[in-house]
């Protein structure tokens, strides 16, 4: 195998798994196999993750990205690289930044859950109130308190 050393090739022996079920080659031949592997079968890494974490592959992944218009699906900022998924049903539906996907996890992706966290935004920052056209006002939160002055 490519990147042995002549002592790890002497102690190789020629089954390749063992009667415990483990295999008997080393980890460098092991990687090497599996890149060889993902690569023979599936045309590289990014298509055999694709395809074994959310059974959709690199061509179904543009064409998601083409009906989002090439952008992340709620932030729109461009080059979106996360695939968001229903953790129930294993569905894919959109593709993320990582800040957004990351999010919508720990929300564990209750509707219920982002509510109460848009109403305490609300109730917590500054709004921009309109009192005629084209003029704003702002207003103070509900709830919270000022910064504290600094020294």
């Amino acid at each position: 195998m490519p990147g042995l050393r002549a002592d790890q090739a002497r102690r190789r022996v020629s089954r390749t798994t063992k009667s415990s079920g483990r295999h008997s080659y080393c980890k460098p031949c092991h990687n090497a196999r599996t890149r060889e592997t993902k690569q023979r079968l599936y045309g590289g890494n990014r298509e055999y993750h694709l395809r074994r974490r959310y059974r959709i592959g690199e061509k179904e992944f543009q064409e998601l990205l083409a009906e989002q218009g090439g952008v992340r699906a709620i932030c729109g900022t461009p080059d979106p690289q996360h695939l968001d998924h229903d953790h129930r049903t294993g569905w894919v539906r959109g593709i993320l930044c990582f800040n957004c996907n990351g999010g919508l996890g720990q929300f564990r992706d209750d509707q219920s859950r982002l509510a109460e966290a848009i109403t305490y935004l609300r109730g917590t920052t500054w709004q921009r109130v309109l009192i005629h056209p084209g003029v704003y006002q702002m207003c103070s939160p509900t709830r919270g308190r000022p910064p504290s002055p600094r020294s």
